[in-house]
């Protein structure tokens, strides 16, 4: 099951083990978060875009009973998260595939209620590449762009369901006017700070596609308290009973 460089690693909590390796990017903070913001159906189906090895996949089987599919083009990470899979015996609700976001119109339009992504980060030509491929196409639009990524998270979410994506606050508003592009209309957002004294490094943004106009901003997710340990919303979801972050506004989001 595992090969000379990989371990299985605990996933936070849940009982779960996920297959990692130093030679390839791991799943970190932000994919774990996404897997806890966006607004998981009790049941139908999910697409996990830019899955890397599985983490956020995984980690929704544990929120939801609806069918879970991730899709990655690099064929080390995707067969990384088709093992775990198989490690954890969560064939029947989880399938993994490796293959080309970009090729989003050979499959059929509106198939799942809801869409995540993860996505590289930085343009190609934003930042220096790092030498290893694998942490390369996890951080630079190498296989795909912001633009790609939305488009494809249109196609296959059906009118009326969801995408989630984290990123980086610095393309906040690239990622919103790309989602209206699409037909994704934007619906809740919260920033993530990693202390309260400083500005946000990640953003938490979920649309609904043919949704009307009417965008929730959610109080400030901040990581780790004065006293440098996780503040006790991320304890909770880390470590604790919360499988979502909080809902901290009850009302119904007109769709």
């Amino acid at each position: 099951m595992l090969l000379p460089d990989e371990r299985a690693d605990d996933l936070l909590r849940n009982n779960l083990k996920i297959i990692q390796s130093d030679d390839v990017f791991s799943f970190s903070m932000d994919a774990v978060l996404l897997a806890r913001f966006c607004s998981a159906p009790p049941r139908g189906r999910i697409m996990d875009l830019c899955t890397g090895n599985g983490v956020v996949p995984m980690l929704l089987s544990t929120r939801t009973q609806a069918e879970i599919m991730g899709l990655e083009i690099q064929p080390r990470l995707a067969d990384m998260a088709a093992r775990s899979v198989r490690l954890n015996g969560l064939e029947e609700r989880i399938r993994i595939e490796q293959g080309d976001l970009t090729a989003y119109r050979t499959r059929e339009a509106g198939l799942f209620d809801l869409v995540t992504v993860n996505p590289p980060y930085l343009p190609v030509r934003a930042g220096e590449q790092n030498g290893n491929p694998h942490f390369a196409a996890a951080r630079h639009e190498i296989h795909c762009t912001l633009e790609e990524v939305l488009q494809a998270c249109s196609w296959l979410t059906r009118f009326g369901g969801k995408t989630a994506m984290v990123h980086r606050p610095a393309r906040l508003t690239d990622i919103l006017e790309g989602m209206r592009r699409v037909g994704l209309e934007p619906k809740r957002l919260r920033f993530v700070h990693p202390n309260a004294e400083e500005e946000a490094n990640m953003v938490l943004v979920e649309g609904i596609r043919g949704g009307k106009p009417d965008l929730r901003l959610l109080p400030p997710l901040v990581v780790y308290g004065a006293d440098g340990q996780y503040t006790p919303e991320l304890m909770e979801v880390y470590y604790g009973s919360a499988d979502s972050l909080r809902v901290e506004n009850k009302e119904r989001v007109p769709e």
